[in-house]
């Protein structure tokens, strides 16, 4: 066994012989879910022929006795187990997902049981801060010394906040000059914490936000033209989501090629050359846009004119502009180098 999870293992097991029935032992093992699987009341109910509120009030008591033994020194084993989590959470920001911490300080990916021990001993420990999990919150650990668990979700809230109120994602760097932090870290550390926020090429958002948590093709397709900030081929599109660090990457050039096609954020500019709409781009053939260049002067318009326009929202050659010029139903020639529109 590795020394890390020997000690943290030697502390779990020193908290639970200090409880003298086996039966208050089953409980806050169930309970914890320290074997790997987390029992709700009811479950340990059942199983021990005692009331859902009789588990509550016994889980209750042993906890208060735990963290009052670990307090007065009664588990000699916990000191060295709070040194290891404590010096793990000062390089992570002084708070962490448990999950995390855990993987952490196991150096592997961890089990449930794995993750339920340092859980357990957050919450006898009273050098350290646990944060429950709910629909907003991660299940997370911090040290004490820098806030109970009010004080860290009262900081998780303010960042959501600040990011809600800017309707846009933040780096690091933009929610640091808001915020009165020692160091970006703690800031990143306390982010990681909320539920409700999502972190995407160094851009904090909501979780709801495609630029920074996409969900389905389009918007994983937005998030790479967004971000390389020029009209790309869908090939390379494709590329570029594989080698991004999205959730779910594996998807088709011809998938990617259809949602180019149906969203209308995405505009045609070439030969499998797409563009945000955003940009000034507009939809059409290149005679199209040769007409609405035209119908806008109001006036002839110079050969080079015409081209460096249409250049402007289509990425084709300028021999392409030229070929459509000569579209005499269209197109007619005010005198040797100038064009306006066909009468009709």
């Amino acid at each position: 066994m590795d020394q890390n999870a020997e000690i943290i293992a030697n502390a779990i097991t020193g908290s639970l012989n200090i409880i003298e029935q086996e039966r208050e032992k089953e409980i806050v093992a169930r309970r914890f879910g320290l074997s790997g699987h987390k029992e709700t009341l009811e479950q340990i109910g059942d199983m021990l022929s005692i009331t859902r509120e009789r588990v509550r009030q016994l889980e209750k008591a042993i906890l208060i006795r735990l963290r009052i033994g670990s307090e007065d020194g009664k588990i000699p084993e916990m000191a060295t187990a709070e040194k290891i989590i404590i010096r793990n959470l000062t390089e992570m920001g002084r708070i962490a997902k448990i999950s995390e911490l855990a993987d952490k300080i196991y150096g592997r990916p961890t089990t449930p049981a794995e993750r339920a021990g340092l859980n357990f001993i957050g919450d006898i420990s009273a050098n350290l801060t646990i944060i429950e999990e709910n629909d907003k919150y991660h299940a997370s650990i911090g040290i004490a010394e820098y806030g109970d668990e009010k004080t860290v979700l009262k900081k998780i809230d303010e960042i959501v906040n600040l990011i809600k109120t800017k309707k846009a994602p933040m780096t690091l760097d933009d929610l640091d000059a808001e915020l009165n932090y020692e160091h970006p870290s703690h800031i990143q550390a306390i982010a990681s914490l909320s539920k409700l926020l999502s972190l995407l090429n160094d851009l904090w958002g909501l979780a709801k936000w495609p630029a920074v948590n996409p969900k389905n093709i389009r918007d994983k397709i937005f998030v790479i033209l967004e971000n390389k900030k020029e009209p790309m081929h869908f090939l390379d599109i494709a590329k570029e989501i594989s080698a991004s660090s999205f959730k779910r990457k594996n998807v088709t050039t011809q998938a990617i090629h259809n949602e180019l096609i149906k969203d209308s954020r995405f505009i045609l500019i070439g030969r499998g050359i797409y563009a945000l709409n955003t940009w000034g781009y507009t939809k059409g053939t290149v005679s199209e846009i040769i007409t609405k260049i035209l119908k806008d002067a109001g006036k002839p318009l110079s050969r080079e004119e015409i081209v460096k326009q249409v250049l402007r929202s289509r990425k084709v050659k300028e021999t392409t502009v030229l070929l459509n010029l000569q579209n005499k139903k269209l197109f007619a020639k005010a005198d040797k180098n100038t064009y306006q529109l066909a009468e009709k």
